[in-house]
Protein backbone atom coordinates (compact mmCIF):
# COMPACT_ATOMS: atom_id res chain seq x y z
CA UNK A 1 0.00 0.00 0.00
CA UNK A 2 2.87 2.40 0.81
CA UNK A 3 4.42 1.62 -2.57
CA UNK A 4 1.11 2.34 -4.32
CA UNK A 5 0.77 5.61 -2.42
CA UNK A 6 4.27 6.69 -3.49
CA UNK A 7 3.48 5.75 -7.09
CA UNK A 8 0.29 7.87 -6.97
CA UNK A 9 2.23 10.86 -5.60
CA UNK A 10 4.87 10.46 -8.30
CA UNK A 11 2.24 10.23 -11.02
CA UNK A 12 0.53 13.34 -9.68
CA UNK A 13 3.87 15.20 -9.68
CA UNK A 14 4.41 14.28 -13.33
CA UNK A 15 0.89 15.28 -14.35
CA UNK A 16 1.21 18.66 -12.62
CA UNK A 17 4.51 19.44 -14.32
CA UNK A 18 3.24 18.32 -17.71
CA UNK A 19 -0.02 20.25 -17.31
CA UNK A 20 1.87 23.45 -16.55
CA UNK A 21 4.03 22.93 -19.66
CA UNK A 22 1.10 22.05 -21.95
CA UNK A 23 -0.93 24.96 -20.59
CA UNK A 24 1.89 27.38 -21.41
CA UNK A 25 3.20 25.95 -24.70
CA UNK A 26 0.56 23.59 -26.06
CA UNK A 27 1.14 20.01 -27.18
CA UNK A 28 3.48 20.77 -30.06
CA UNK A 29 5.41 23.47 -28.22
CA UNK A 30 6.16 21.36 -25.15
CA UNK A 31 8.97 18.85 -25.50
CA UNK A 32 9.07 15.62 -23.52
CA UNK A 33 12.62 16.53 -22.47
CA UNK A 34 11.43 19.82 -20.94
CA UNK A 35 8.62 18.04 -19.13
CA UNK A 36 11.10 15.49 -17.78
CA UNK A 37 13.27 18.34 -16.50
CA UNK A 38 10.39 20.13 -14.80
CA UNK A 39 9.20 17.03 -12.94
CA UNK A 40 12.46 16.91 -10.99
CA UNK A 41 12.36 13.12 -11.34
CA UNK A 42 14.60 10.63 -13.06
CA UNK A 43 13.86 9.60 -16.62
CA UNK A 44 13.12 6.08 -15.42
CA UNK A 45 10.57 7.30 -12.86
CA UNK A 46 8.69 9.22 -15.54
CA UNK A 47 8.83 6.44 -18.13
CA UNK A 48 7.50 3.99 -15.54
CA UNK A 49 4.20 5.92 -15.66
CA UNK A 50 4.19 7.43 -19.16
CA UNK A 51 5.90 6.07 -22.26
CA UNK A 52 5.47 9.19 -24.40
CA UNK A 53 4.24 12.75 -24.61
CA UNK A 54 0.95 11.60 -26.12
CA UNK A 55 0.42 9.27 -23.17
CA UNK A 56 0.90 12.22 -20.83
CA UNK A 57 -1.49 14.36 -22.84
CA UNK A 58 -4.12 11.62 -22.69
CA UNK A 59 -3.74 11.36 -18.91
CA UNK A 60 -4.19 15.11 -18.51
CA UNK A 61 -7.30 15.17 -20.71
CA UNK A 62 -8.72 12.26 -18.68
CA UNK A 63 -7.96 14.02 -15.39
CA UNK A 64 -9.46 17.29 -16.60
CA UNK A 65 -12.54 15.33 -17.65
CA UNK A 66 -12.77 13.66 -14.23
CA UNK A 67 -12.53 16.98 -12.39
CA UNK A 68 -15.19 18.58 -14.57
CA UNK A 69 -17.57 15.63 -14.21
CA UNK A 70 -17.02 15.68 -10.43
CA UNK A 71 -18.19 19.29 -10.59
CA UNK A 72 -21.27 18.24 -12.59
CA UNK A 73 -22.13 15.63 -9.94
CA UNK A 74 -21.58 18.07 -7.06
CA UNK A 75 -23.79 20.75 -8.62
CA UNK A 76 -26.49 18.19 -9.46
CA UNK A 77 -26.63 17.36 -5.74
CA UNK A 78 -27.53 20.93 -4.71
CA UNK A 79 -31.04 22.17 -3.97
CA UNK A 80 -30.90 24.81 -6.70
CA UNK A 81 -33.40 24.61 -9.55
CA UNK A 82 -32.13 22.62 -12.52
CA UNK A 83 -31.89 25.68 -14.77
CA UNK A 84 -29.83 27.37 -12.06
CA UNK A 85 -27.62 24.28 -12.00
CA UNK A 86 -26.90 24.67 -15.73
CA UNK A 87 -25.81 28.27 -15.13
CA UNK A 88 -23.78 27.19 -12.10
CA UNK A 89 -22.07 24.52 -14.20
CA UNK A 90 -20.92 27.04 -16.81
CA UNK A 91 -19.53 29.36 -14.17
CA UNK A 92 -17.99 26.44 -12.26
CA UNK A 93 -16.15 25.11 -15.30
CA UNK A 94 -15.10 28.69 -16.06
CA UNK A 95 -13.59 28.95 -12.57
CA UNK A 96 -11.80 25.64 -13.09
CA UNK A 97 -10.25 27.02 -16.26
CA UNK A 98 -9.03 30.09 -14.41
CA UNK A 99 -7.81 28.38 -11.22
CA UNK A 100 -6.72 24.87 -12.22
CA UNK A 101 -3.77 24.37 -14.62
CA UNK A 102 -4.73 20.71 -15.15
CA UNK A 103 -8.15 21.79 -16.42
CA UNK A 104 -6.66 24.54 -18.60
CA UNK A 105 -4.14 22.12 -20.08
CA UNK A 106 -6.82 19.48 -20.67
CA UNK A 107 -9.04 21.96 -22.48
CA UNK A 108 -6.15 23.18 -24.62
CA UNK A 109 -5.04 19.66 -25.46
CA UNK A 110 -8.58 18.63 -26.37
CA UNK A 111 -8.79 21.50 -28.86
CA UNK A 112 -5.29 20.97 -30.27
CA UNK A 113 -5.54 17.19 -30.64
CA UNK A 114 -9.18 17.07 -31.68
CA UNK A 115 -8.45 16.80 -35.39
CA UNK A 116 -6.02 13.91 -34.86
CA UNK A 117 -6.90 11.81 -31.84
CA UNK A 118 -10.42 13.17 -31.33
CA UNK A 119 -10.50 13.30 -27.50
CA UNK A 120 -14.16 14.31 -27.59
CA UNK A 121 -15.17 12.61 -24.34
CA UNK A 122 -15.30 15.75 -22.16
CA UNK A 123 -17.51 17.60 -24.62
CA UNK A 124 -19.82 14.64 -25.19
CA UNK A 125 -20.25 14.14 -21.44
CA UNK A 126 -20.88 17.86 -20.87
CA UNK A 127 -23.54 17.74 -23.59
CA UNK A 128 -25.10 14.61 -22.05
CA UNK A 129 -25.16 16.22 -18.60
CA UNK A 130 -26.58 19.47 -19.95
CA UNK A 131 -29.28 17.57 -21.84
CA UNK A 132 -30.30 15.71 -18.67
CA UNK A 133 -30.43 19.03 -16.80
CA UNK A 134 -32.51 20.49 -19.63
CA UNK A 135 -35.08 17.69 -19.50
CA UNK A 136 -35.52 18.23 -15.76
CA UNK A 137 -35.76 21.99 -16.23
CA UNK A 138 -38.62 21.46 -18.72
CA UNK A 139 -40.36 19.25 -16.16
CA UNK A 140 -39.88 21.96 -13.53
CA UNK A 141 -41.42 24.56 -15.86
CA UNK A 142 -38.29 26.72 -16.11
CA UNK A 143 -37.60 25.89 -19.76
CA UNK A 144 -40.01 26.35 -22.63
CA UNK A 145 -41.59 22.93 -23.25
CA UNK A 146 -41.21 23.44 -27.01
CA UNK A 147 -37.42 23.32 -26.71
CA UNK A 148 -35.53 20.18 -27.66
CA UNK A 149 -33.22 19.49 -24.67
CA UNK A 150 -30.65 17.82 -26.93
CA UNK A 151 -30.52 20.81 -29.26
CA UNK A 152 -30.32 23.16 -26.28
CA UNK A 153 -27.45 21.15 -24.74
CA UNK A 154 -25.44 21.22 -27.95
CA UNK A 155 -26.00 24.96 -28.28
CA UNK A 156 -25.15 25.81 -24.66
CA UNK A 157 -21.91 23.82 -24.72
CA UNK A 158 -21.02 25.27 -28.13
CA UNK A 159 -21.75 28.81 -26.92
CA UNK A 160 -19.79 28.27 -23.71
CA UNK A 161 -16.83 26.85 -25.65
CA UNK A 162 -16.79 29.87 -27.95
CA UNK A 163 -17.13 32.32 -25.07
CA UNK A 164 -14.26 30.83 -23.08
CA UNK A 165 -12.03 30.52 -26.15
CA UNK A 166 -12.56 34.15 -27.19
CA UNK A 167 -12.08 35.29 -23.60
CA UNK A 168 -8.78 33.40 -23.52
CA UNK A 169 -7.59 34.89 -26.82
CA UNK A 170 -8.61 38.47 -26.06
CA UNK A 171 -8.16 38.73 -22.29
CA UNK A 172 -6.43 35.66 -20.93
CA UNK A 173 -9.80 34.66 -19.43
CA UNK A 174 -9.72 37.48 -16.85
CA UNK A 175 -13.18 38.54 -18.05
CA UNK A 176 -14.56 35.01 -18.41
CA UNK A 177 -17.13 35.25 -15.61
CA UNK A 178 -18.46 38.50 -17.07
CA UNK A 179 -18.66 36.95 -20.55
CA UNK A 180 -20.50 33.87 -19.26
CA UNK A 181 -22.94 36.17 -17.47
CA UNK A 182 -23.52 38.06 -20.72
CA UNK A 183 -24.13 34.76 -22.53
CA UNK A 184 -26.91 33.88 -20.10
CA UNK A 185 -28.31 37.42 -20.19
CA UNK A 186 -28.91 36.88 -23.90
CA UNK A 187 -30.08 33.24 -23.69
CA UNK A 188 -32.46 33.12 -20.74
CA UNK A 189 -35.25 35.37 -22.09
CA UNK A 190 -35.48 33.16 -25.16
CA UNK A 191 -35.53 29.78 -23.42
CA UNK A 192 -37.61 30.48 -20.30
CA UNK A 193 -41.41 30.66 -20.48
CA UNK A 194 -42.66 34.25 -20.24
CA UNK A 195 -44.46 33.27 -17.04
CA UNK A 196 -41.04 32.63 -15.42
CA UNK A 197 -39.29 35.77 -16.64
CA UNK A 198 -39.50 37.31 -13.18
CA UNK A 199 -36.92 34.67 -12.11
CA UNK A 200 -34.38 35.49 -14.83
CA UNK A 201 -32.13 37.56 -12.56
CA UNK A 202 -32.12 34.82 -9.91
CA UNK A 203 -31.26 32.12 -12.44
CA UNK A 204 -28.57 34.22 -14.10
CA UNK A 205 -26.99 34.96 -10.72
CA UNK A 206 -26.71 31.31 -9.68
CA UNK A 207 -23.15 30.36 -8.71
CA UNK A 208 -21.34 27.30 -7.35
CA UNK A 209 -19.79 28.83 -4.23
CA UNK A 210 -17.94 25.88 -2.67
CA UNK A 211 -14.30 24.98 -3.48
CA UNK A 212 -13.86 23.34 -6.86
CA UNK A 213 -11.57 20.61 -5.57
CA UNK A 214 -8.53 20.83 -7.81
CA UNK A 215 -5.80 18.89 -6.03
CA UNK A 216 -8.39 17.74 -3.49
CA UNK A 217 -9.38 15.37 -6.30
CA UNK A 218 -6.24 13.24 -6.51
CA UNK A 219 -4.84 12.05 -9.80
CA UNK A 220 -5.71 8.41 -10.29
CA UNK A 221 -2.86 5.94 -10.03
CA UNK A 222 -4.43 3.60 -12.57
Amino acid sequence: MAKQARAAVTRQQIVRAAAAMFDERGFHGASFADILRDTGLSKGAVYFHFASKIDLAGAIVAEQHRRSIALVDAIAGTEASTLEQIVMLCHGIGRQMIEDPVVRAGIRLTLELGSVDKPAGPYLDWITACEAFGRRAVEEGDLDARLDPSMLAHFVISAFTGVQLLSDVLAGRVDLEERIDQMWTLLLPGIMPTSRHDAIDTVRGARWSLPLGGDLLPVSAT
